[in-house]
Formats: structure tokens, C-alpha cells, sequence
């Protein structure tokens, strides 16, 4: 039997309230469908679809047509991949905003730790604060005052704490945390009419719930599949040369030291 076509609403098999209310592509469900002038809507909840059935003269086209969202890409895969050089080709192109997540992380709380966080940026600074013994007797730069006022300065609040310990360990944001962060592309200026390549996130399945459960939905998300031998290939150079000149400075280090000696002998 030739079933009668259907005539769609403004926003097709998409949620016309997440259009209006979220400004994402929201599929439909079926069974959460309305009738409203002779069109079929398709509602991604039935709370929406009441919200509908109440107002519907809210969420339909006027004058002009409804405006569709910008591109929103969520963009995965593993540390060394090229996420962000894919990202940045493609933002440059496409003219829409790059967020790389773990350094708008870095950003966040930089001006109170005053450095990155981090495993790759630890090893930098290992000995930052220590004074070998050989100095202690030359070294008087660092008072008790200034180490106080130091500490001051790196006191974090709990929402820091957490974004270091992500950073820092790998630690999971909490949900209250990441809604001081993410919603915000979604829904604020500039980046809700723009559009934007979210660059490593979400890194983790409770983190993906996370985006479903608030309707941040991202128009595709793209893994990046590489084998462990280009990674290889890409990161072992930079941090070999990185090796080599800390290596240098530490033998820099000894001569210093070395006439500093000499120096107080004299």
C-alpha cells in the first residue's frame, strides 16, 4: 500500500526546540512526533515536544527561514596523532574557531601557577626550586618573605585543584567543573554563530554522556587512527633535541658552579 507522504516541518527530522532553545541539530524520535498546520514535527524529547504543543508559534519559521547552526567538530585520538595540526589546517580553511582543550585547561589556571602543568612540563622544571648544597652557603636570592608570597599566589581553588589534577595525573573533571567550561561554546558568543574544532575532547566515554546528557552535540567527531610508528617517528626527535640541550645546560651548570668555587676558595 503507498503510504501517504509525509510534509515536514521547518527543521525536518530535527528537534525544532534544541534548534531554538540550544542551537544544535538534535535528531527526532518518532514516537515523540506532533502535528502543527498540517506538518509533522519530530521532537528529541516529550518534554519538548510539550514545550511545543504549548507555544508553537515559537519555534516555527516566519518571515525567513530558521538558521541552521555552525559546524561544530569534535575531533579524538591519541596523544601524538596530529589532532592539532589536522585542527588548525582546517579552522584556517574553514574559518571557525580551534579550541585546543588542554591548553584552554593550561590557560585557566596559569596565572596563578605561573607555568604549564603537566608530565611534559615537569620534567622542564624539575630542579626549578632546588639549590644544590654545593650553593646554599652563595645563594641568597630567595627570602622567606618572597617563599611565603610565593605560596600565596599558587593557592588554587577547589575548581583549579581539579584542573590541575586532570593536567597533572589525568584526573577526571567533574560534571560542575566542566559546566563552567564547556556549555559556554555551545550557547555564548563568538563561538555559537561561528562554529569551532573542540581539539581532544571528550577523552573519555563519561565525558562523551556528558555532552549527551546536556544536548552539546557536536555536528561529527572525527578519530584520528594512527600507528605507533608514525607516533614514534613524530615525538622521539623533538624529544631527543630536547634531551640533548638539557643535557647541555647541565654541563653548563657544572662549569659555572665549578668557578664559583674557585671563586669562593680565592
Amino acid at each position: 500500500i503507498k503510504q501517504k507522504k509525509r510534509h515536514m516541518g521547518d527543521t525536518k527530522h530535527f528537534c525544532p526546540v534544541s534548534l531554538k532553545e540550544d542551537f544544535v541539530l538534535y535528531p527526532g524520535l518518532q514516537e515523540n512526533g506532533a502535528k502543527y498546520k498540517e506538518k509533522i514535527y519530530y521532537f528529541s524529547t516529550s518534554d519538548n515536544r510539550d514545550k511545543f504543543l504549548n507555544n508553537p508559534e515559537e519555534y516555527v519559521a516566519h518571515n525567513e527561514p530558521l538558521q541552521a547552526p555552525p559546524l561544530r567538530v569534535c575531533l579524538l585520538g591519541i596523544h601524538g596523532a596530529g589532532k592539532t595540526t589536522c585542527a588548525r589546517e582546517i579552522t584556517d580553511k574553514l574559518g571557525i574557531f580551534h579550541i585546543q582543550f588542554e591548553e584552554y585547561l593550561q590557560e585557566l589556571i596559569l596565572p596563578k601557577t605561573k607555568r604549564k602543568v603537566g608530565p611534559p612540563y615537569d620534567e622542564d622544571h624539575e630542579d626549578d626550586n632546588k639549590i644544590p648544597e654545593e650553593l646554599e652557603d652563595l645563594s641568597q636570592t630567595i627570602t622567606k618573605t618572597e617563599t611565603e608570597k610565593t605560596e600565596q599566589e599558587v593557592e588554587l581553588t577547589d575548581e583549579e585543584q581539579a584542573i590541575k589534577a586532570n593536567l597533572t595525573n589525568n584526573t577526571e573533571l567533574p560534571p560542575e567543573v566542566l559546566d563552567k567550561i564547556v556549555p559556554d561554546w555551545w550557547n555564548k558568543e563568538p563561538f555559537r554563530s561561528t562554529g569551532f574544532i573542540l581539539d581532544g575532547f571528550p577523552r573519555t566515554s563519561d565525558e562523551a554522556s556528558y555532552l549527551s546528557e546536556r544536548g552539546l552535540c557536536p555536528d561529527v567527531a572525527i578519530y584520528i587512527q594512527v600507528e605507533e610508528g608514525d607516533i614514534l617517528n613524530r615525538l622521539f626527535p623533538p624529544r631527543l633535541k630536547k634531551w640533548k640541550e638539557k643535557r647541555l645546560k647541565k654541563k653548563e651548570y657544572k662549569k659555572k658552579l665549578k668557578e664559583l668555587k674557585a671563586k669562593k676558595r680565592v
